[in-house]
């Protein structure tokens, strides 16, 4: 059985199976719907349903809460059509531009930035590149068949070797591997770009940055695009962690911030303990109120780009729609930790 979906404003259209999800039957077709985890948990590929009907199974997503559904809004990466549908999707651009490949890469470099953050550097196989917009993220393999995703932080003017920084997760089984038994000169298989969370370059509006954690990972190959792109505008980074400590690769902000005028960098600490440093204008608290605070006019001429644990970023898009914001200028990655494998 199929249904078919018709996209407002483009006015295309296409089919989706019985059992597959709305947006991977838009892939599929070549309909470059935004998406970022595709597991429910961020968000990113929520969009208005203006006709028809869908189902989520059992459980109503973590992403879409009673006053979505009550807003004629949908999931896509977890709806599947129960009826013909009409939905309204702000596209990207066609997927087929970027293609998504599966490679093998060895592991060039492995460093650790912090007391839980390593940073690994892969090479590609020669006469091999792939292209990405900065900030999207690439699925690590496994020889099981399940997947991990890591976002790339690295900017595509500088794709020679693609970098991931990745933090262990307590009771991660591939996190605990790559602390302790991923050797440099290992082999993994990527398979990628994947995500529509990357920079709007045709904007020219004020930007916000908000990561929580290794969140900074993609959004420091965004803001090293839009520098390298030349964007002038002003550019506001915040990067929430528990302490000093895990404000890993602090000294490439507080860089930018010294020697560029419209670059601002303010770390925030949630718990701070007494033998924390805090560097240049840190601050204490939720790193979504630090915003507020700063711009108490109110953020309606912003883009924001949020990216970390869910909570950091449901909690922010909440915040900030109160504070003014316009609700599709927050384009976000939440990090959806997977669980370990069950024996």
């Amino acid at each position: 059985m199929t249904f078919t979906v018709h996209i407002l404003p483009s006015g295309r259209s296409f089919d989706v199976e019985y059992g597959e999800s709305v947006l991977d039957a838009a892939l599929r077709h070549g309909y470059a719907f935004p998406y970022g985890c595709r597991n429910g948990g961020c968000g990113a590929c929520k969009g208005k349903l203006l006709d028809g009907s869908v189902d989520y199974g059992t459980n109503r997503p973590p992403a879409l809460s009673a006053e979505d559904v009550s807003r004629g809004l949908a999931l896509f990466c977890q709806a599947h059509a129960t009826s013909d549908l009409s939905v309204e999707v702000k596209e990207i651009g066609e997927a087929e531009s970027l293609e998504i490949k599966t490679l093998p890469t060895k592991v060039t470099k492995k460093e650790f930035l912090s007391h839980d953050v390593v940073r690994l550097y892969l090479k590609l196989p020669e006469a091999e590149r792939i292209q990405f917009r900065a900030g999207q993220y690439i699925d690590i393999l496994l020889p099981d068949g399940r997947k991990r995703s890591f976002s790339l932080a690295n900017a595509p003017h500088d794709d020679a070797l693609i970098e991931l920084h990745i933090r262990h997760v307590d009771g991660g089984d591939f996190t605990g591997y790559v602390m302790d038994e991923l050797h440099e000169k290992d082999i993994l298989r990527i398979e990628g770009p994947h995500g529509s969370f990357f920079l709007r370059e045709e904007a020219q509006r004020p930007l916000i940055f908000m990561a929580g954690g290794t969140g900074f990972a993609p959004i420091k190959g965004i803001i090293e695009h839009a520098l390298a792109e030349g964007l002038s505008q002003p550019m506001h980074l915040y990067w929430g962690v528990r302490e000093e400590k895990d404000l890993y690769l602090s000294e490439l902000p507080q860089k930018w911030a010294k020697y560029l005028p419209h670059f601002h960098f303010v770390p925030v600490f949630s718990e701070p303990t007494a033998s924390s440093g805090q560097p240049g204008s840190a601050r204490t608290g939720y790193v979504h109120d630090a915003i507020i605070e700063d711009f108490p006019e109110g953020m309606e001429k912003f883009d924001v780009y949020a990216s970390g644990p869910p909570v950091m970023v449901h909690a922010g898009f909440d915040a900030f729609k109160k504070h003014g914001l316009i609700e599709n200028r927050y384009f976000s990655d939440a990090f959806e930790f997977q669980t370990p494998k069950t024996k």
